[in-house]
């Protein structure tokens, strides 16, 4: 089973290379459900709010290996000032999409830990719609495809009226 696990991934890099490049692919690319893009309105996440959600995402490698950039990197990347990311992680702390781990050593503070979990619990509800979806057109389809013979179509006349 492992070994399919590993063909199928290496199947869907060699597509991904297709679109975008050997070496854009090679550079690095980041996963994210796109429930959370194609539902970023009615999750009330503003652009910037999204950019910092794929910034994190590009940064989370692990389940266990949470995220840990330093805002000032973020800021940069995204041409805004710290203080604007500062403002835009406390919002989606609030909306409870992330959590925020301090790091504290004897010498000081280091960057927070990001977790997403508030995120993720608050798109299941859209990535179960969309299965559901997915599932009754490919219910219809199968039905279509084992149907004998053609629909039984009828001429509407103005009679039927």
């Amino acid at each position: 089973m492992a070994a399919k696990k590993q063909t199928d991934s290496s199947g869907d890099l060699r597509t991904n290379e297709k679109k975008w490049t050997k070496p854009l692919m090679e550079a690095g690319w980041t996963a994210l459900p796109s429930v959370i893009i194609e539902n970023q309105r009615q999750l009330g996440l503003e652009p910037l709010d999204l950019n910092i959600v794929v910034y994190l995402a590009s940064k989370w490698w692990t389940a266990e290996g949470k995220p840990f950039p330093s805002k000032t990197t973020m800021a940069k990347a995204m041409n805004v000032h710290p203080r604007t990311i500062q403002k835009h992680i406390a919002a989606l702390e609030g909306a409870g999409y992330i959590r925020r781990e301090e790091r504290r050593t004897d010498t000081g503070s280091r960057t927070n830990i990001y977790h997403l979990d508030g995120l993720i619990e608050a798109a299941a509800p859209f990535a179960a719609e969309k299965l559901a979806e997915m599932k009754d057109k490919s219910e219809l389809a199968k039905r279509r495809e084992n149907r004998r013979g053609a629909p039984k179509l009828r001429l509407v006349t103005d009679d039927d009226e």
